[in-house]
């Protein structure tokens, strides 16, 4: 008979002992964040260092963790330093690893059997979303791995609402009752700068990318009101049934804020439901000066909003909030024998109240919810609020630098924490190049006349401007598409920037533009 195995470690205080070196490591990384580059690509020789075979027997764990330090940790997406700005980051706090660190020890689960106290953990996080975001304490919630899946849970219940027959039961096939057989469409209408996680989510839906309606925007890249009527109306004549309309709280690409409090109104005028995006913006309800700002989004029907983001929570974790609960349950409920409950507190899995993976679609569940509940008590909503504002305060004061600098310009005024802008060469700079050789031009070389072929030229430099700042370490902007053209993406996320950070911003950009103009 062979002896039983077991996969806890044959030498619990060497590992105890490493698992203290782990920590440690862990500690000295975050505190030296801003004198690291603020990224660093993976080179071919690490790349390769991951085409190894499976192995077959074990390895010593400090082997393991020596190969992670070298071949691993140098090599991450740099969102934890302080001048780390693409995209929208957040950028973790050492709290969180001793949060992640305590939920991985017991293997915690989340959302099953009422004796679990991590449920109730969950549910005063959820209860504290509601009272920070001004929903109502009857609401329904469930934490998440990120907005995508927010957005998901949030239409999926939308579309269950608004259908008008058993979508559970009969699918979509039963939008075809009581139309002769031609099929009667279910749409979902957002601005053209939504998030993609929505096109995602119809799709997922079983309705269809066209069952999404884009939404032209205006100047400040917000839903056109005029136009949302007009498709709604359009399409009802069709024979579509629109359900519910989205409103961003903080588009990704530039931070613009929908007309939440018109965008409600509309909606309860047309009876559909209201979802908002508020996947960073939502948050800026917690900081005082700012709040009016997304005004109106408590009105929503469903919220969905990311705590990893501008809460700066360690990911993943998100959330929904649907303001019926019990519409919220409806789409996801259901209770195989195996998993009976409802039967009081004295059995062993009976609960008097729905289990919380009954909100969503996942039955599995991590411990969220732990990281989110020891941060606030850490901190207190008031601090978070404050990092919020700063936030905001500092990317207006990147925006006053880019208009104070003359080889720079503002894409658009800024909204909240997103600044978009580009180099534009002055005189004596890219066009002086061009004009440099006339009679043998490079071929792609644009000419004074030639307005799209300078166009693109501007677009190249930008981009070439942003992978040399992220290359060079310096900063991690990304690069956005605004009316056709590049600007350089700075979303102003990040708990450790500080305003110096972005004096060096500005300064590295003229810099950089510069030099690749004079190539």
């Amino acid at each position: 008979m062979t002896d039983e195995e077991t996969l806890d470690p044959h030498d619990w205080a060497a590992l105890r002992a490493l698992g203290h070196r782990a920590l440690d490591d862990a500690m000295d990384y975050m505190e030296s964040l801003r004198d690291r580059p603020a990224w660093e690509h993976a080179p071919a020789h690490v790349k390769a260092r991951f085409d190894g075979p499976l192995p077959a027997g074990p390895q010593q764990v400090e082997d393991i963790y020596r190969e992670y330090v070298e071949y691993v940790l140098p090599y991450q997406l740099g969102n934890s330093h302080p001048r780390f700005w693409g995209w929208v980051l957040g950028s973790g706090t050492p709290m969180g690893v001793i949060a992640e660190m305590l939920a991985a020890a017991t293997d915690s689960v989340s959302g099953i059997y009422s004796f679990v106290s991590n449920n109730y953990v969950e549910l005063q996080v959820l209860d504290w979303c509601k009272e920070m975001l001004g929903y109502p304490p009857g609401a329904g919630g469930l934490l998440t791995s990120g907005c995508s899946a927010s957005n998901l849970i949030a239409l999926a219940v939308a579309r269950n609402a608004g259908a008008g027959f058993d979508v559970r039961g009969d699918g979509l096939a039963g939008a075809l009752a009581g139309t002769g057989g031609a099929p009667r469409r279910l749409t979902v209408y957002c601005s053209a700068e939504a998030h993609s996680s929505l096109t995602k989510a119809v799709e997922l839906l079983g309705m269809g990318t066209r069952s999404l309606r884009r939404v032209p925007t205006d100047d400040l890249l917000r839903i056109d009101l005029t136009a949302l009527a007009g498709m709604v109306a359009r399409d009802r004549d069709d024979g579509m049934l629109p359900i519910c309309v989205v409103g961003v709280a903080g588009t990704t690409n530039t931070g613009s804020i929908d007309d939440l409090p018109a965008l409600a109104d509309f909606c309860e005028r047309e009876g559909l439901w209201f979802h908002v995006d508020g996947a960073f913006g939502a948050w800026a309800a917690i900081a005082p000066a700012s709040r009016h700002l997304v005004a109106g989004m408590e009105r929503a029907d469903s919220l969905a909003f990311d705590l990893h983001k501008w809460m700066n929570l360690t990911y993943p974790v998100g959330c929904v909030l649907v303001r019926d609960a019990e519409a919220q349950l409806r789409t996801f409920s259901l209770t195989p024998s195996y998993l009976a409950h409802g039967e009081g507190e004295r059995g062993l899995t009976g609960v008097d109240v729905p289990w919380l993976s009954d909100y969503g679609f996942e039955l599995s569940r991590g411990f969220h919810a732990l990281k989110a509940w020891m941060a606030l008590k850490e901190h207190g909503a008031d601090k978070f609020g404050r990092v919020i504002q700063q936030n905001i305060d500092q990317a207006r004061y990147l925006a006053g630098l880019v208009e104070a600098t003359p080889e720079l310009e503002l894409a658009l005024p800024v909204a909240l924490n997103i600044v978009c802008f580009r180099y534009v060469p002055q005189a004596g700079g890219a066009a002086a190049t061009a004009d440099a050789a006339p009679d043998a031009p490079a071929p792609d070389a644009p000419t004074v006349d030639d307005a799209a072929a300078r166009d693109a030229a501007l677009d190249q430099l930008n981009k070439d401007i942003e992978l040399e700042l992220q290359e060079r370490g310096i900063a991690v902007p990304s690069v956005s598409t605004i009316g056709g053209r590049k600007y350089l993406h700075v979303a102003v996320a990040n708990h450790r920037s500080r305003y110096e950070d972005f004096d060096l911003l500005v300064r590295e950009v003229v810099r950089l533009g510069g030099e690749l103009t004079r190539v």
